[in-house]
């Protein structure tokens, strides 16, 4: 049993299951070779086959394929070997051809399951099925009173629809649920999880049932786009079922959308059964016929998942809290393993990476800059912190000017002058010229004040302009100072 709901007329309990479209990262479309990239000017990446154009035949995208392979293995799932292409039919004015080619009967992949954590310890969320399907157009109803318009840019972008078994129970599970298919998904490479531009998307099935009594009647809410708005949405729908339900009334099974602003869900429309969409298979499509060994290649890269890495990097005695950060999207994990590649110390190695290149790199901008700061450069600044060419606060200055000007870290280091003093000879005059010029602070040191050594690593720096190795120093006046 789940999250209880105690309403007027006693506890009620939710019933929820998850479609995620995920857009496949991929140059070009499912079927056509017309480009997916997003943000483009309207109707400017239409192929003939996406404006349902006659005679035009589709050809699948094996990016896609792959993706959905990977996507498969990584959600413990089965692999069918075999897969047909359907059309489903229904008529919008975003679907110029007047149906969806989609997989119904016979999906790429079967039967999976997802762990998620929760307050009450792990749960497993069984996956129904993931098949591939072509996206539809936008219609734009905000440019015009009267009229409404169609970008076909998004038409036939290749989808991966994944359906959940209805094992949530909670806002926080569908949330944990969403957040951790996004993750693996990131990790995989084959979707960015972007939910604002829409490349991740959830349809909420959710019904309302006494706590172990038999399935109400389920309404759909289409389209989320926040992982906050899933909880949102679930919680307003559940609302008003339960007083629906407690008023006499009926559930009604339709698909209905959530206004974040008002938190509330509207009627779209009824909710259609899989019969109203009069699947059959394509006919311009042959069956998706995959090799065994095909599979066993894919599987065999299947690149590190996050919580395996976050496991790895706690490992290496990393900082919780800068695991948590450095693995909080793929670009910045994958980042930190090129960065820190062949370097030991990975606590230095965190450290910069939370401290100087989160800040720069990735919370500027959605898009991280990496080519302005290089991991390999990044790497440079970690190896001379390292052996000694440079103190920390030298390496900060760098940083700085390596984003700002864009230059490679020898070079800042170079021309900035940031090298750290480390030959002992002229450490050595310095220590000499600070003990010569505080004849009473030497005394009052060697009678007892030991702590006035912190006074003198000061005015050793000071006179070194800072470039002084603390190491050296601190090393060359103890020397000094107990001779």
């Amino acid at each position: 049993m789940g999250q209880v709901i105690e309403g007027r007329d006693g506890p009620w309990e939710m019933v929820i299951g998850l479609e995620t479209h995920a857009q496949v990262v991929s140059k070009a479309k499912l079927f056509s070779g017309a480009s997916a990239e997003f943000g483009a000017a309207p109707n400017s990446h239409v192929g003939f086959l996406d404006a349902g154009m006659p005679g035009m035949l589709p050809v699948v995208n094996g990016v896609c394929v792959e993706a959905a392979v990977k996507t498969g293995i990584a959600l413990n799932a089965a692999i069918n070997l075999v897969s047909i292409f359907d059309r489903k039919n229904y008529f919008y004015p975003d679907l110029p051809l007047g149906y969806q080619i989609s997989q119904f009967s016979d999906p790429i992949v079967g039967k999976g399951h997802l762990d998620i954590e929760t307050e009450a310890g792990p749960k497993r969320i069984g996956i129904t099925r993931l098949h591939l399907e072509q996206d539809a157009g936008k219609s734009l109803h905000d440019q015009d009173p009267l009229r409404t318009f169609i970008d076909l840019n998004r038409a036939g972008v290749g989808l991966m629809e994944i359906v959940s078994e209805p094992d949530i129970r909670s806002g926080e599970e569908a949330a944990a649920y969403v957040a951790k298919l996004r993750e693996i998904l990131e990790d995989l490479g084959v979707c960015d999880g972007n939910m604002e531009e829409g490349s991740l998307r959830c349809d909420v099935n959710l019904s309302l049932r006494r706590p172990g009594g038999p399935l109400g009647t389920r309404t759909e809410i289409k389209n989320i786009n926040s992982i906050r708005f899933i909880r949102q949405a679930i919680a307003c729908e559940a609302a008003r079922q339960i007083e629906i339900l407690e008023e006499g009334g009926k559930i009604l099974q339709e698909t209905r959308l959530f206004d974040p602003d008002i938190g509330e869900t509207r009627a779209m429309r009824s909710k259609e059964e899989s019969h109203d969409y009069r699947y059959f298979p394509d006919p311009d499509l042959p069956p998706l016929i995959l090799d065994q060994t095909y599979v066993d290649q894919i599987r065999a890269t299947m690149p590190e998942m996050r919580g395996d890495r976050r496991r790895r990097l706690e490992r290496d005695n990393i900082p919780a809290a800068n695991v948590e950060i450095i693995t909080s999207s793929a670009k910045s994990m994958n980042y930190f393993t090129d960065m820190s590649e062949n370097f030991e110390d990975k606590i230095l190695a965190s450290n910069i990476m939370v401290n100087e290149i989160m800040p720069r790199v990735f919370y500027r901008n959605s898009n991280p800059d990496i080519e302005r700061l290089r991991p390999s450069e990044a790497n440079t600044i970690i190896n001379m912190i390292s052996s000694g060419n440079i103190s920390g606060r030298q390496a900060k200055e760098a940083f700085e000017f390596m984003w700002e000007e864009g230059k490679s870290a020898a070079d800042v280091v170079a021309e900035r002058g940031l090298a750290q003093m480390s030959d002992d000879g002229a450490i050595k005059a310095l220590v000499d010229q600070v003990v010569a010029a505080n004849p009473d602070k030497v005394a009052e040191y060697r009678s007892g004040k030991t702590k006035l050594i912190g006074f003198f690593v000061g005015q050793v720096m000071k006179a070194s302009q800072g470039k002084a190795n603390p190491q050296a120093v601190n090393a060359l006046l103890m020397a000094r100072l107990d001779a």
